[in-house]
């Protein structure tokens, strides 16, 4: 090995990994923490083209956990700025309150429209006091707690354009998941009373945002670490080396120039799926075949530069009708002032893609007119006050949980437990739907435990405890 020092090595830069990295380099372990992208962050990162800046997609920070909440605003300070939450669906021609509002969609729908949800509704509760319904799908899980019109109009076309896959091919899992605790009645109840809304994660009113865009989170993270370890940029894990029941090390490639690392604890959070593939010797047949079950939604984003101080005063607008080609937008400098230059704005834009199809192998000139089209034809934009575009593409943004995802997951999780110093987690690592507070308590999570291991101390080998995969996660 070409370092022979017994660090804790973390595959995946991301906000788990660094999670992991800072609060093991607070407790004064020796950390190296590996990002085969150019900057840390993950999808939680900000790009920064000619002044604007923009997230991939927007993410708010939001959490009920009190730890994790003082976690984060002890370390970004004052950077933090509360923003409200004002967000819109756009469909049929018309803006509809997200979360929904009774009254708007009774206005926006038409009064026999919001009659038929109601009655589908009541349907479907009165068939559950008498039969007990298994929820499989997406489909079940939604037409169960909202009716069948509700699905057919706010989430079939929205889901399918996200996930590229059916409703009734979507696990069941994730939407609860998403909107765990939310029904139509609670959704009435929060419209007209406001009540028990700030309990529920979807209808959050404000949230906290750093005031150069959500990657100064880890920015921060990684100049912590960075006061006594290191975090390697542009440096891709090739090989993951074991022996018997343990990891002994990693092969990583930065520039062309590949070395070995030797440690102690390794933690991942790089995607479950990729690891598998890189272990030497390989993984059996039956963890590679569990492995390649495994799907990931890849993101293609598209930012138009605006000459105008704001378009929009929402947070997120979303837009469920296919014939628009992009399921999102956001306006940054809704968010923070700082995001754009002075009287300027900008628009980023979310397509859903495969890697391959259509959309992912379309040029940026072609994207960035695509993008430029829709938002003048939806009224938002002029195509003369268009100063330029970016175009990203995110491969790997989203675990994609099909009907029957969890057996692979299962067998790939006994597998890696196998591994007494191997610890995975985050929403890659662990393939679980994560928001940006799951994957930083995912991170802390995994670091303590290692922090805790019986005899364990920095700097010191420990063959006490076997890891397990993260069990931090909210569902």
């Amino acid at each position: 090995m070409a370092d022979k020092r017994r660090d804790v090595l973390v595959l995946g830069g991301g906000l788990t990994g660094l999670s992991a990295g800072y609060v093991l380099t607070t407790a004064g372990f020796k950390v190296k923490v590996f990002e085969g992208a150019a900057a840390v962050g993950g999808l939680s990162k900000t790009i920064e083209r000619e002044g604007f800046r923009f997230d991939l997609g927007g993410h708010r920070f939001f959490t009920k956990n009190g730890k994790t909440d003082a976690f984060v605003k002890d370390l970004m300070g004052d950077e933090l700025v509360s923003v409200p939450r004002k967000s819109k669906i756009y469909m049929r021609g018309r803006y509809f309150d997200y979360p929904l509002k009774p009254l708007n969609a009774l206005s926006g729908l038409g009064a026999a429209t919001t009659i038929k949800i109601v009655c589908d509704y009541g349907v479907e509760r009165l068939k559950r006091l008498f039969k007990e319904t298994e929820n499989v799908s997406l489909e079940d899980w939604v037409v169960g707690n909202f009716g069948r019109k509700m699905f057919d109009i706010y989430f079939r076309e929205y889901s399918e354009k996200v996930w590229g896959i059916e409703c009734s091919r979507i696990s069941a899992d994730w939407v609860a998941q998403r909107i765990r605790g939310l029904s139509l009645a609670k959704a009435v109840k929060n419209a007209f009373f406001r009540l028990n809304g700030k309990d529920l994660p979807t209808l959050v009113d404000r949230f906290l945002y750093p005031e150069l865009g959500i990657g100064r989170i880890s920015d921060r993270l990684r100049e912590e670490i960075e006061k006594g370890n290191d975090v390697f940029t542009g440096a891709r894990v090739e090989r993951v080396f074991h022996a018997g029941s343990r990891i002994e090390g990693v092969e990583v490639n930065s520039g062309g120039s590949r070395q070995v690392f030797g440690g102690e604890e390794f933690i991942s959070s790089i995607p479950i799926t990729s690891l598998v593939y890189k272990l030497d010797p390989p993984a059996p047949e039956k963890a590679r075949d569990a492995a390649a079950k495994l799907k990931f939604r890849d993101l293609v984003i598209v930012s138009v530069m605006v000459k105008r101080r704001r378009v929009t005063d929402q947070t997120w607008i979303y837009i469920p009708e296919k014939k628009i080609p992009f399921g999102r937008i956001h306006e940054p400098a809704n968010w923070s002032a700082k995001m754009a230059p002075e009287g300027r704005t900008l628009l980023v834009t979310e397509f859903f893609s495969f890697r391959g199809d259509r959309i992912w192998n379309e040029t940026d000139g072609r994207l960035i007119g695509i993008t430029v089209d829709s938002l003048a034809a939806l009224g938002f934009v002029k195509k003369e006050e268009i100063a330029g575009g970016v175009v990203l593409r995110v491969p790997g943004a989203y675990p994609l949980f099909e009907v029957g995802y969890k057996e692979p997951c299962g067998e790939l999780y006994e597998y890696l437990r196998g591994f007494k110093n191997l610890h995975i987690a985050g929403r890659g690592g662990m393939f679980r739907y994560y928001n940006m507070d799951h994957a930083i308590e995912s991170g802390i999570a995994t670091a303590e435990r290692i922090i805790k291991r019986p005899g364990a101390r920095p700097g010191r080998e420990d063959d006490a405890v076997s890891a397990t995969p993260d069990r931090g996660d909210k569902g």
